[in-house]
């Protein structure tokens, strides 16, 4: 493979990784204590998506503009 085409197809996965979005957000529920948190990954065992998905970090819905 040449320089130029390593160089081509480098550019076009940088291009396409720019393109993409973030990760959502859930609410995360405890099954044994029922404590809620928000993230974008399950925070561990015992813990199952109660809400979402949100589009930031605080999991509110979002609001009309």
């Amino acid at each position: 493979m040449g320089q130029k085409s390593a160089i081509a197809i480098t550019l076009a996965l940088l291009c396409s990784a720019a393109s993409a979005g973030g990760a959502p957000w859930y609410k995360w529920k405890n099954r044994a204590d029922g404590s809620i948190v928000c993230t974008q990954i399950a925070p561990g065992e015992g813990w199952f998506i109660f809400r979402g998905p949100f589009q930031e970090s605080q999991c509110q819905p979002a609001t009309p503009q």
